[in-house]
Protein backbone atom coordinates (compact mmCIF):
# COMPACT_ATOMS: atom_id res chain seq x y z
CA UNK A 1 0.00 0.00 0.00
CA UNK A 2 1.25 3.56 -0.48
CA UNK A 3 2.38 6.25 1.77
CA UNK A 4 1.67 8.77 -1.09
CA UNK A 5 -1.17 10.83 -0.17
CA UNK A 6 -1.10 13.98 -1.85
CA UNK A 7 1.52 14.68 -5.03
CA UNK A 8 2.93 18.09 -5.79
CA UNK A 9 3.43 18.96 -10.01
CA UNK A 10 5.73 21.42 -11.08
CA UNK A 11 7.01 23.00 -14.15
CA UNK A 12 9.99 24.83 -14.41
CA UNK A 13 12.69 26.18 -17.09
CA UNK A 14 11.84 26.95 -20.41
CA UNK A 15 8.08 25.93 -21.48
CA UNK A 16 7.34 22.97 -23.97
CA UNK A 17 4.64 22.26 -26.40
CA UNK A 18 3.15 18.84 -23.89
CA UNK A 19 3.75 20.11 -20.82
CA UNK A 20 -0.32 20.40 -20.55
CA UNK A 21 -0.39 16.86 -21.94
CA UNK A 22 2.10 15.80 -19.05
CA UNK A 23 0.12 17.64 -16.04
CA UNK A 24 -3.37 16.05 -17.07
CA UNK A 25 -1.51 12.88 -17.54
CA UNK A 26 -0.39 13.09 -13.46
CA UNK A 27 -3.63 14.36 -12.42
CA UNK A 28 -5.81 11.67 -14.29
CA UNK A 29 -3.55 8.98 -12.40
CA UNK A 30 -3.82 10.68 -9.25
CA UNK A 31 -7.67 10.50 -9.57
CA UNK A 32 -7.25 6.73 -10.52
CA UNK A 33 -4.66 6.13 -7.62
CA UNK A 34 -6.58 8.14 -5.30
CA UNK A 35 -3.93 10.11 -4.41
CA UNK A 36 -4.75 14.42 -4.51
CA UNK A 37 -2.66 16.29 -6.91
CA UNK A 38 -0.86 20.00 -6.18
CA UNK A 39 -0.56 22.17 -8.98
CA UNK A 40 2.58 24.33 -8.14
CA UNK A 41 3.24 27.30 -9.48
CA UNK A 42 6.23 28.92 -11.18
CA UNK A 43 8.40 26.07 -10.92
CA UNK A 44 10.70 25.91 -7.74
CA UNK A 45 9.27 29.49 -6.82
CA UNK A 46 5.93 28.38 -5.85
CA UNK A 47 7.32 26.41 -3.53
CA UNK A 48 9.11 28.67 -1.77
CA UNK A 49 6.34 31.05 -1.68
CA UNK A 50 3.82 29.07 -1.36
CA UNK A 51 1.75 29.52 -4.83
CA UNK A 52 -0.31 26.26 -4.82
CA UNK A 53 -3.95 24.82 -5.56
CA UNK A 54 -5.87 21.51 -5.74
CA UNK A 55 -5.76 20.04 -9.17
CA UNK A 56 -8.80 17.72 -9.90
CA UNK A 57 -10.15 16.63 -13.43
CA UNK A 58 -12.03 19.74 -14.16
CA UNK A 59 -8.59 21.72 -13.58
CA UNK A 60 -6.73 19.58 -16.55
CA UNK A 61 -9.98 19.79 -18.84
CA UNK A 62 -9.25 20.75 -22.33
CA UNK A 63 -5.63 21.22 -21.98
CA UNK A 64 -3.91 18.46 -23.55
CA UNK A 65 -3.79 20.34 -26.82
CA UNK A 66 -2.36 23.69 -25.78
CA UNK A 67 1.22 24.96 -25.91
CA UNK A 68 2.69 26.32 -22.67
CA UNK A 69 2.01 25.41 -19.07
CA UNK A 70 -0.93 26.26 -17.23
CA UNK A 71 1.40 25.82 -13.87
CA UNK A 72 3.52 28.67 -15.73
CA UNK A 73 7.10 28.81 -14.83
CA UNK A 74 10.11 30.84 -13.60
CA UNK A 75 13.76 31.08 -12.92
CA UNK A 76 13.84 30.68 -9.12
CA UNK A 77 17.98 31.83 -7.30
CA UNK A 78 16.69 31.29 -4.02
CA UNK A 79 16.38 27.69 -4.52
CA UNK A 80 20.12 27.30 -5.82
CA UNK A 81 21.09 27.63 -2.14
CA UNK A 82 20.25 25.73 0.49
CA UNK A 83 18.12 27.31 2.46
CA UNK A 84 15.88 28.25 -0.24
CA UNK A 85 15.28 24.29 -0.38
CA UNK A 86 14.84 23.54 3.02
CA UNK A 87 12.03 26.36 2.97
CA UNK A 88 10.41 24.73 -0.15
CA UNK A 89 10.61 21.69 1.89
CA UNK A 90 9.07 23.12 5.11
CA UNK A 91 6.04 24.41 2.94
CA UNK A 92 5.72 21.00 0.95
CA UNK A 93 5.10 19.49 4.45
CA UNK A 94 2.91 22.20 5.90
CA UNK A 95 0.51 21.74 2.51
CA UNK A 96 0.71 18.52 2.81
CA UNK A 97 2.79 17.00 0.03
CA UNK A 98 4.21 13.47 -0.01
CA UNK A 99 6.24 13.61 -3.10
CA UNK A 100 6.68 15.55 -6.38
CA UNK A 101 6.81 15.04 -9.90
CA UNK A 102 8.81 17.82 -11.81
CA UNK A 103 8.82 18.52 -15.80
CA UNK A 104 11.64 20.52 -16.94
CA UNK A 105 15.57 19.92 -17.96
CA UNK A 106 18.71 19.57 -16.76
CA UNK A 107 18.89 22.65 -14.16
CA UNK A 108 15.12 21.14 -12.88
CA UNK A 109 16.29 17.66 -12.79
CA UNK A 110 19.54 19.15 -10.79
CA UNK A 111 16.93 21.38 -8.19
CA UNK A 112 15.07 17.62 -7.81
CA UNK A 113 18.44 15.59 -7.17
CA UNK A 114 19.35 18.14 -4.75
CA UNK A 115 15.77 18.75 -2.72
CA UNK A 116 15.08 14.76 -2.42
CA UNK A 117 18.65 14.10 -1.22
CA UNK A 118 18.83 16.72 1.30
CA UNK A 119 15.60 16.05 2.41
CA UNK A 120 14.19 12.71 1.25
CA UNK A 121 11.31 13.52 -0.92
CA UNK A 122 10.23 11.19 -3.07
CA UNK A 123 10.60 12.88 -6.36
CA UNK A 124 10.04 11.83 -10.07
CA UNK A 125 11.33 14.13 -13.00
CA UNK A 126 10.51 14.53 -16.51
CA UNK A 127 12.10 15.61 -19.97
CA UNK A 128 10.73 18.67 -20.35
CA UNK A 129 12.57 20.63 -22.73
CA UNK A 130 12.59 21.26 -27.08
CA UNK A 131 16.82 20.84 -27.15
CA UNK A 132 16.01 16.90 -26.67
CA UNK A 133 19.61 16.62 -24.93
CA UNK A 134 18.63 14.54 -21.73
CA UNK A 135 20.60 11.12 -21.07
CA UNK A 136 17.94 8.62 -20.40
CA UNK A 137 15.36 9.02 -23.07
CA UNK A 138 14.91 9.06 -26.81
CA UNK A 139 12.88 12.12 -27.17
CA UNK A 140 12.26 14.79 -24.74
CA UNK A 141 8.65 16.13 -24.01
CA UNK A 142 8.30 19.29 -26.72
CA UNK A 143 10.93 18.41 -28.73
CA UNK A 144 9.36 16.78 -31.70
CA UNK A 145 6.74 20.07 -31.66
CA UNK A 146 9.88 21.98 -32.03
CA UNK A 147 11.17 20.01 -34.92
CA UNK A 148 7.51 20.46 -36.52
CA UNK A 149 7.59 23.75 -35.94
CA UNK A 150 11.00 24.71 -37.43
CA UNK A 151 10.39 22.44 -40.89
CA UNK A 152 7.22 24.96 -41.80
CA UNK A 153 9.02 28.04 -40.98
CA UNK A 154 12.27 26.46 -43.25
CA UNK A 155 9.86 25.60 -45.85
CA UNK A 156 7.99 28.95 -46.25
CA UNK A 157 11.68 30.67 -45.98
CA UNK A 158 12.65 28.13 -49.19
CA UNK A 159 9.83 29.23 -51.41
CA UNK A 160 11.59 33.24 -50.94
CA UNK A 161 15.32 32.08 -51.39
CA UNK A 162 14.85 30.08 -54.58
CA UNK A 163 11.94 33.09 -55.83
CA UNK A 164 14.92 35.81 -54.90
CA UNK A 165 17.76 33.62 -55.41
CA UNK A 166 18.56 34.18 -51.69
CA UNK A 167 20.90 32.43 -49.52
CA UNK A 168 19.05 32.34 -46.23
CA UNK A 169 21.27 31.37 -42.63
CA UNK A 170 18.37 30.38 -40.37
CA UNK A 171 19.36 30.00 -36.66
CA UNK A 172 17.18 27.31 -34.19
CA UNK A 173 17.69 27.23 -30.65
CA UNK A 174 20.77 24.84 -29.03
CA UNK A 175 22.85 26.43 -27.11
CA UNK A 176 24.42 23.26 -26.24
CA UNK A 177 22.85 20.63 -28.44
CA UNK A 178 22.24 20.64 -31.98
CA UNK A 179 19.52 17.85 -32.14
CA UNK A 180 16.76 20.40 -33.71
CA UNK A 181 19.28 21.54 -36.19
CA UNK A 182 20.37 17.75 -37.16
CA UNK A 183 16.65 17.05 -37.58
CA UNK A 184 14.93 19.55 -39.06
CA UNK A 185 17.63 20.11 -41.43
CA UNK A 186 17.61 16.80 -43.04
CA UNK A 187 13.87 17.25 -42.97
CA UNK A 188 14.26 20.99 -44.97
CA UNK A 189 16.66 19.47 -47.21
CA UNK A 190 19.09 22.38 -46.15
CA UNK A 191 22.07 22.89 -47.87
CA UNK A 192 24.20 22.93 -44.96
CA UNK A 193 23.95 21.46 -41.18
CA UNK A 194 26.25 23.87 -38.27
CA UNK A 195 25.88 22.15 -35.15
CA UNK A 196 28.17 22.20 -31.67
CA UNK A 197 28.50 18.36 -31.73
CA UNK A 198 30.61 18.13 -35.24
CA UNK A 199 33.49 19.96 -36.58
CA UNK A 200 32.63 21.88 -39.67
CA UNK A 201 35.42 24.50 -40.41
CA UNK A 202 35.03 27.57 -42.66
CA UNK A 203 36.60 25.73 -45.67
CA UNK A 204 34.12 23.18 -45.51
CA UNK A 205 31.49 25.47 -45.96
CA UNK A 206 32.67 27.62 -48.87
CA UNK A 207 33.01 24.34 -50.41
CA UNK A 208 29.51 23.30 -50.07
CA UNK A 209 28.53 27.33 -51.25
CA UNK A 210 30.74 27.20 -54.64
CA UNK A 211 29.56 23.21 -55.11
CA UNK A 212 25.74 24.70 -54.90
CA UNK A 213 25.98 28.20 -56.50
CA UNK A 214 26.95 26.54 -59.68
CA UNK A 215 23.27 25.51 -60.21
CA UNK A 216 21.46 27.35 -58.13
CA UNK A 217 22.60 31.16 -58.27
CA UNK A 218 23.35 31.32 -54.61
CA UNK A 219 20.02 30.02 -53.11
CA UNK A 220 19.78 27.95 -50.09
CA UNK A 221 19.39 27.22 -46.83
CA UNK A 222 22.11 26.68 -44.08
CA UNK A 223 20.10 25.68 -40.67
CA UNK A 224 22.79 26.51 -37.91
CA UNK A 225 22.22 25.90 -33.92
CA UNK A 226 22.33 28.81 -31.72
CA UNK A 227 25.34 27.33 -30.36
CA UNK A 228 27.34 26.30 -32.87
CA UNK A 229 30.96 27.54 -32.67
CA UNK A 230 30.80 30.17 -35.58
CA UNK A 231 28.82 31.70 -33.17
CA UNK A 232 25.38 32.07 -34.89
CA UNK A 233 23.64 33.08 -37.60
CA UNK A 234 24.54 36.51 -37.86
CA UNK A 235 28.53 35.24 -37.64
CA UNK A 236 27.90 32.90 -40.08
CA UNK A 237 26.35 35.81 -42.54
CA UNK A 238 29.87 37.74 -42.28
CA UNK A 239 31.65 34.83 -42.79
CA UNK A 240 29.99 33.76 -46.61
CA UNK A 241 29.62 37.39 -47.07
CA UNK A 242 33.34 38.10 -46.97
CA UNK A 243 34.19 35.64 -49.18
CA UNK A 244 30.82 35.38 -51.68
CA UNK A 245 29.98 39.23 -51.97
CA UNK A 246 27.71 39.19 -54.65
CA UNK A 247 25.44 36.72 -52.69
CA UNK A 248 22.34 37.60 -51.22
CA UNK A 249 22.38 36.10 -47.86
CA UNK A 250 19.78 37.10 -45.37
CA UNK A 251 19.62 36.23 -41.81
CA UNK A 252 16.44 34.47 -40.23
CA UNK A 253 16.44 34.11 -36.47
CA UNK A 254 13.24 31.58 -35.07
CA UNK A 255 13.62 32.21 -31.67
CA UNK A 256 10.90 31.50 -29.14
CA UNK A 257 8.51 30.27 -31.87
CA UNK A 258 10.14 26.96 -31.48
CA UNK A 259 8.89 26.61 -27.86
CA UNK A 260 5.42 27.50 -28.56
CA UNK A 261 1.87 26.19 -30.11
CA UNK A 262 -0.34 23.39 -29.57
CA UNK A 263 1.72 20.16 -29.27
CA UNK A 264 2.06 17.52 -31.68
CA UNK A 265 0.71 14.14 -31.57
CA UNK A 266 3.83 12.41 -30.70
CA UNK A 267 4.11 14.85 -27.86
CA UNK A 268 1.15 14.43 -26.53
CA UNK A 269 1.21 10.46 -26.26
CA UNK A 270 5.07 10.73 -25.23
CA UNK A 271 3.88 13.68 -22.65
CA UNK A 272 0.90 11.52 -21.42
CA UNK A 273 2.69 8.22 -21.29
CA UNK A 274 5.65 10.01 -19.10
CA UNK A 275 3.30 11.46 -16.62
CA UNK A 276 0.88 8.68 -15.75
CA UNK A 277 4.14 6.35 -15.51
CA UNK A 278 5.74 8.77 -13.05
CA UNK A 279 2.93 8.59 -10.68
CA UNK A 280 3.02 5.04 -10.58
CA UNK A 281 6.51 4.96 -9.69
CA UNK A 282 6.03 6.99 -7.01
CA UNK A 283 3.07 4.65 -5.87
CA UNK A 284 5.60 1.67 -6.66
CA UNK A 285 7.94 3.28 -4.29
CA UNK A 286 10.43 4.73 -6.92
CA UNK A 287 12.34 8.28 -6.43
CA UNK A 288 15.17 10.36 -7.50
CA UNK A 289 14.61 9.42 -10.90
CA UNK A 290 13.48 10.58 -14.83
CA UNK A 291 11.01 8.84 -16.19
CA UNK A 292 12.21 8.25 -19.77
CA UNK A 293 11.71 6.39 -23.34
CA UNK A 294 13.99 4.12 -25.24
CA UNK A 295 13.41 2.35 -28.01
CA UNK A 296 9.57 2.65 -27.03
CA UNK A 297 10.17 1.09 -23.83
CA UNK A 298 9.92 3.01 -20.56
CA UNK A 299 13.26 3.35 -18.71
CA UNK A 300 13.97 4.95 -15.23
CA UNK A 301 17.44 6.87 -15.19
CA UNK A 302 18.77 8.12 -11.66
CA UNK A 303 18.99 11.74 -11.69
CA UNK A 304 22.64 11.46 -10.57
CA UNK A 305 23.04 9.70 -14.66
CA UNK A 306 20.42 12.23 -16.43
CA UNK A 307 22.68 14.94 -14.94
CA UNK A 308 25.92 13.75 -15.85
CA UNK A 309 26.03 12.55 -18.71
CA UNK A 310 25.37 14.42 -21.96
CA UNK A 311 23.07 12.55 -24.62
CA UNK A 312 25.35 12.43 -27.66
CA UNK A 313 24.40 13.25 -31.18
CA UNK A 314 23.38 10.71 -33.86
CA UNK A 315 26.27 10.06 -35.79
CA UNK A 316 24.98 8.39 -37.96
CA UNK A 317 22.50 11.23 -39.03
CA UNK A 318 24.87 13.82 -39.08
CA UNK A 319 26.89 11.57 -41.74
CA UNK A 320 23.67 11.00 -43.51
CA UNK A 321 22.85 14.56 -43.61
CA UNK A 322 26.10 15.77 -44.55
CA UNK A 323 25.82 13.39 -48.02
CA UNK A 324 22.42 14.09 -48.55
CA UNK A 325 23.64 17.64 -49.27
CA UNK A 326 25.51 17.26 -51.64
Amino acid sequence: MSQIKKIGVLTSGGDTPGMNAAIRAIVKAGIHYNIEVAGIFKGYYGLINKTMKPLDGAAVYNIIHRGGTILKSARCQEFIKPEGRKKAYEHMKAEGIDALVVIGGDGTLTGARLLGKEHGVPIMGLPGTIDNDLYGTDYTIGYDTAVNTVVAAVDKIRDTAHSHDRLFVVEVMGRDAGFIALRSGIATGAEKILIPEAKTYIEDLYETLEKGSSHDEGAGIIIVAEGDKFGGALEVEKKIKSRFPDFDVRVTILGHIQRGGAPSAFDRVLASGLGFQAVKALVDGRKGMMVGSINRQIVFTPFEQTIKYNRPINVELHSIAEILAL
